[in-house]
């Protein structure tokens, strides 16, 4: 009994433990019904939403806009985002930030930063010596890196999506462009922590956009696979991607709709805002022609008429995509000149020709990467606002070959469309139907090593390895596993980017440090000194791709097996309790985990599979061969993918996830036997097949990043704090606003109500005179001291003036009150009065009602009746400008009474039913119905003569059926309880007689 209850203890413990996990996701879900996505682009951004009975809807900023600047003024004591900060630009250029993306996980030798620097001279960037970044530096006092700026731009989303959901939201998902690398992501995530939010994903632009077009044409998708190519040119960047769409079988849910990213190029520094860099230039060219003999400053050295420029070179490229010429105007360009000048669009293409000629690059090389061809390109459609410059059309369709380019996507929305799908896909709140995302890896990633071989007797050298960790255009999120199978002592590995070649040197100085990190392992000879007598399957490094595309070192451990015989009573409380486990929580992953990504791996599994295949998305080991270093060079090197040359020695094998078993513990791990060795029956207890056991020691381990060192954790904190305590004082100066507004229109229209008729009506002229008094004393305060009040001091100002004019305001308001209130109290009185007469008048054997109800409604009417004219009757006594004794609330009150005393009656005769009729001294029905015609009412039923109303009732005649009437069915009672049947009598001339109406 004891070993019963022993066994049954884990049992419970794991039922608890499932149950703590439901009530977790269950308290997390009822905390974040709302899910946003930030579209983040250079110069604008959407922000979309998806909650209950909201299906993906684009949120309307401040100005009812669904596109908002990607603008922030930084101010000493305020701050401006959006349009605000549009305009702010041209009186404060120097504090109004925009394009700051372009400068996130770049170091200050960067060419992106000394371009940035070139574009926008008037910001003064400084040098961070710790991370090799930039800074913003605005004031003495104010500093903000890049990630804290987009932080405060990510938080401003969130506040726009918070008040268009009428609800808080954390999660998120955010667009990146495709091109970003590690750092770039990493400093993505990072100013999302900076704001608060959760991020879901950081989806690439193309994708989201991708999805957001078979998403809504998930109709048209089949098995047959369909090859879309997405020319996305935005503000500051181009891309061009290959999607194919098919029809899929997956394991959860059947045949379900795909996207796969088959091919991407882009062009870092292709998009609209070089476009109107250089047309400002033209501009500012053409206004110093103007002004060449007046011996005038250059209008370059002014950031103030820069900036009018920009944002005039901007509205001169939209026009010009639509009409042949257009007149660039500003009034008071600079020392109050006023600038107009004519631009074609001849001339402005002849100024952006080069750029013009760049256009096709992206499209070879996204055909590259996929190995395809134009003609298997079914579709070219065009994404991105930069796309609607016609000569970028009509070089994109020349050199796509297409007969027209689709246009039938919004270019603007439907990035922000397809991540907010994607959130709610990976929300817990909502279920979406599923569409598997599989996206690619760009830059591909490789571990590097070094080791010691033995190349002869004697003669040792060092051999340099390459291990390709995720290839190009692989498929993310993945797992891998590498297996290090010749140390026996600590030892360092790198981290690196794999081959680069698809960029041009240009674009590989601006992508930054190639090398990743260096991982330096500790711990690896004590852990070969714990297990001496266990044989070592090698040092595992267990890496992980995410969803967002960061990688991430999960673990190193030191994994050793050896064979051991247990008893068969401890292999089967051990083997219970695994079944146990298993049948709790399903054995498997839910369809839900799936939906929407790529497939998901399990975690950690080494033991080999046979007939296991490569799929993409699943983890893959890489092992060293573990043979004696006297023989690696009789071996010849096997291919290595990619081109990587692979050291002799070393082979890789992959291995499917699902056929893994390995039961990971602190310390130890077990196993089951041998293949192929199949488990001895019950009855067996003494011969038990030897089986495997695993130990498992956890490698310390340290990280050294080399591309860009992410914020410490107290320097997170420090910007984390910073951008709460600028938020906290934007939300107090709103608030401060909001009083000083409220105080300022209510003194102005209770200064025009003074003078209206209807609280003339009910003031005299001292009250009058002193309220007005009071306003023009509060008015010149705010005016006079008011910059200086605080929130408090002026909410009491607004509190005391509205006391002041509390007892005018009630009396305009009751009087209004009164003619709709009366005229209602008099229609219930009517009814009511009605209603109780006629119940008086039901006869005494129909009657429901007893008398003491009807006395009480008929107490309550008069009562009600009373109240209203002695009311009325001392109301008209008193003068207008007193306190009024008819109150609107007190005659709500009569008028609930008294319906409440109606209403309970009505619902006692709704629900009670009619008693039954006694017989008459002739054995009919003491009165006639109350359907019977007029004819029917006169006849009478005379009883056979000698018959006395005491005879017996003859016996029961045969039914009749009336027209209309089921089988079946049975006849309305005329006397009796319920279930008697009718009783017929038969005439004198002994024939029956017809049946009445009521009767059938």
């Amino acid at each position: 009994m004891a070993d019963k209850v022993r066994r049954q203890r884990p049992r419970r413990r794991v039922c608890w433990a499932l149950v703590a996990v439901l009530l977790a996701d269950l308290l997390a879900l009822s905390d974040t019904l709302a899910v946003m996505s930030v579209d983040l682009g250079s110069e604008s951004m959407k922000v979309a939403i998806v909650k209950p009975g909201v299906p993906m809807e684009i949120v309307l900023n401040k100005e009812s806009r669904r596109k908002t600047p990607v603008i922030v003024t930084l101010k000493e004591n305020e701050r401006f985002f959006g349009d605000s900060a549009a305009s702010m630009a041209i009186k404060n250029p120097k504090a109004t930030l925009r394009y700051f993306q372009h400068l996130l996980g770049k170091q200050a030798d960067n060419p992106h930063v000394a371009l940035y620097q070139a574009r926008f001279p008037e910001h003064e960037l400084t040098f961070d010596p710790q991370r090799q970044t930039v800074h913003f530096q605005i004031s003495s006092q104010l500093q903000f890196s890049p990630e804290e700026v987009l932080g405060m731009v990510l938080n401003y989303s969130r506040s726009l999506a918070e008040d268009f959901a009428e609800q808080p939201i954390k999660d998120a998902v955010i667009t990146v462009p495709v091109f970003f690398n590690q750092a770039e992501r990493r400093a993505v995530l990072q100013a999302a922590r900076m704001a608060g939010l959760k991020v879901l994903q950081l989806i690439n632009d193309n994708t989201a956009t991708a999805l957001s077009y078979g998403v809504f044409r998930r109709k048209d998708i089949n098995t047959t696979a369909q090859n879309i190519m997405f020319y996305d040119m935005g503000s500051g960047s181009t891309v061009c991607t290959i999607v194919t769409y098919q029809m899929v079988k997956t394991k959860e849910a059947g045949m379900q709709p795909q996207l796969q990213i088959r091919g991407v190029g882009f062009d870092r520094t292709l998009g609209g805002l070089e476009m109107e860099l250089r047309l400002r230039e033209r501009l500012a060219g053409l206004f110093n022609e103007q002004r060449k003999g007046q011996r005038a400053k250059d209008v370059r050295e002014n950031p103030r008429a820069m900036a009018k420029l920009l944002r005039e070179a901007n509205r001169l490229k939209t026009v010009l995509s639509a009409n042949a010429d257009h007149m660039a105007q500003i009034e008071g360009l600079m020392d109050d000149v006023d600038f107009k000048a004519k631009v074609t669009r001849v001339e402005f293409e002849e100024l952006c020709a080069d750029l013009f000629e760049r256009v096709p690059g992206p499209v070879q090389q996204a055909l590259q990467s996929a190995e395809m061809s134009l003609d298997e390109i079914e579709q070219v459609i065009l994404v991105g606002g930069a796309t609607r410059v016609p000569r970028v059309q009509e070089v994109l369709l020349k050199a796509v070959g297409k007969e027209e380019l689709g246009k039938n996507i919004n270019a603007d929305e439907a990035a922000a469309m397809g991540a907010v799908y994607q959130a709610a896909a990976l929300s817990k709140a909502f279920k979406v139907k599923p569409f598997v995302v599989r996206d690619a890896v760009v830059y591909p990633i490789l571990v590097e090593f070094t080791r010691e071989v033995e190349e002869e007797p004697g003669i040792h050298s060092l051999k340099h390895n390459k291990r390709v960790l995720f290839s190009r255009m692989g498929p993310y999120p993945q797992r891998k596993v590498i297996t290090f199978n010749r140390y026996s002592h600590d030892f360092n590995f790198h981290i690196n980017y794999g081959d680069l070649g698809f960029l041009g040197p240009e674009d590989l100085r601006v992508f930054g440090s190639q090398n990743l990190t260096t991982v330096k392992l500790k711990g690896v000879g004590d852990s070969f000194k714990k297990y001496p007598d266990y044989e070592s399957k090698g040092i595992k490094a267990h890496f992980n791709l995410d969803e967002s595309g960061v990688l991430s070192l999960d673990r190193v451990e030191s994994v050793f097996e050896t064979l051991v015989e247990d008893s068969a009573e401890e292999e089967s409380t051990l083997t219970k309790l695994g079944n146990t486990i298993s049948s709790l929580f399903g054995g498997g992953t839910t369809p839900d985990a799936k939906e929407n990504g790529t497939d998901t791996v399990q975690e950690e599994e080494e033991s080999p599979a046979e007939g296991s295949k490569d799929e993409p998305g699943e983890q893959v080991e890489l092992k060293e061969e573990a043979e004696a270093p006297v023989e690696d060079g009789s071996q010849p090197p096997p291919p290595e993918p990619k081109g990587d040359a692979t050291p002799e020695g070393e082979k890789a094998t992959e291995k499917e996830n699902g056929d893994k078993s390995e039961a990971q513990k602190p310390s130890e791990k077990a196993e089951a036997g041998p293949e192929g060795v199949a488990p001895a029956p019950e009855g067996e207890k003494k011969q038990k097949p030897a089986r495997k056991r695993r130990m498992v020691e956890e490698i310390g381990v340290e990280l050294v990043v080399l591309d860009l060192p992410d914020l410490p954790e107290d320097k997170l904190a420090q910007s984390v704090q910073k951008l709460q305590d600028l938020t906290l004082r934007d939300l107090e100066k709103q608030e401060r606003e909001k009083a000083a507004n409220s105080l300022e229109a209510f003194i102005f229209e209770t200064q025009d109500k003074l003078y209206q008729p209807e609280y003339q009506e009910v003031s005299t002229e001292e009250q009058r005179e002193e309220i007005s008094g009071k306003l023009s004393a509060a008015s010149t305060w705010l005016e006079d001291e008011g910059v200086g009040a605080t929130t408090v001091m002026l909410k009491e100002k607004l509190a005391e003036l509205r006391k002041l004019c509390q007892g005018l305001f009630f009396r305009v308001e009751e009087r209004k009150k009164w003619p709709e209130r009366l005229s209602a109290l008099d229609n219930l009185l009517n009814h009511s009065s009605m209603f109780l007469k006629g119940a008086r008048l039901i006869p005494e054997m129909d009657q429901i009602f007893t008398e003491v109800e009807m006395t009480t409604l008929e107490k309550v009417i008069n009562e009600t009746w009373a109240w209203k004219n002695a009311t009325l009757a001392e109301q008209a006594k008193l003068p207008a400008t007193e306190k009024p004794v008819l109150l609107s609330k007190d005659i709500e009150a009569k008028m609930m009474a008294l319906d409440r005393e109606v209403q309970y009656l009505l619902n006692k005769a709704k629900f009670t039913k009619p008693r039954p009729r006694p017989k008459d001294k002739n054995g009919t029905r003491a009165e006639p119905p109350l359907n019977a015609s007029a004819s029917d009412q006169g006849e009478k039923v005379i009883p056979p003569a000698g018959q006395t109303e005491d005879a017996e009732p003859i016996s029961e005649p045969e039914k009749v059926e009336t027209a209309g009437s089921e089988p079946g069915d049975t006849e309305p009672l005329e006397l009796g309880g319920p279930g008697a049947e009718p009783e017929q009598k038969e005439q004198s001339t002994g024939q029956k007689r017809p049946l009445k109406n009521d009767e059938l």
